[in-house]
């Protein structure tokens, strides 16, 4: 784009020496601090198929959505585990941990669990995160009677509602600034 403008100019400049120029002068957008993942799903544990795809939601408890985000502290990240009614979209269940290990995901099942009316046995639904598709995990719905729905690989837009609550969480709720503490 400068290139031009420099050879007419007379000016020789390489590209590190033209970054510490802008760098020295404020002109350089500021990185991005990286992301935490929070999702492996390269893994061979089996996974179910997406039963929300075709359901038609009429009431709360039909179907809950969860997923993980991650939280900045400038001493590591935590990772706040989510269950959310698909229906009314209250939070029912969340633990935030410093682990991305299936326990965090399991005390915020346990959480919602608590919650939920007798007789009630709402689809849960997540992505194909390798602590959703824990033995543990999916043997705790089991034992609750939880139909078990998942997204397709690579396919988080199944998973939207969930996303969406991360998505409010962070950006109206500040959750996606950096907390000095992880006690904060």
């Amino acid at each position: 784009m400068l290139r031009d403008e420099f050879a007419e100019a007379g000016v020789t400049i390489g590209r590190d020496r033209f970054f510490e120029v802008l760098a020295e002068n404020n002109l350089l957008v500021p990185r991005k601090p990286s992301k935490a993942r929070t999702t492996n799903s390269r893994h061979s544990l089996p996974a179910f198929h997406n039963l929300l795809a075709e359901a038609t939601l009429t009431a709360p408890n039909e179907a809950w959505v969860s997923d993980i985000t991650y939280i900045r502290t400038r001493m590591g990240f935590l990772y706040a585990a989510l269950i959310t009614d698909a229906y009314s979209r209250k939070i029912v269940g969340w633990h935030i941990g410093d682990s991305l290990e299936v326990e965090g995901c399991l005390l915020a099942l346990d959480k919602a669990l608590e919650s939920l009316p007798e007789g009630c046995h709402p689809i849960h639904h997540s992505d194909r995160g390798c602590q959703y598709c824990s033995h543990a995990y999916v043997d705790r719905l089991s034992e609750n009677s939880l139909p078990i729905s998942m997204t397709e690989v690579m396919h988080c837009y199944e998973n939207a509602l969930a996303e969406r609550v991360n998505g409010i969480l962070k950006q109206e709720y500040e959750m996606d600034r950096e907390f000095i503490t992880k006690k904060q």
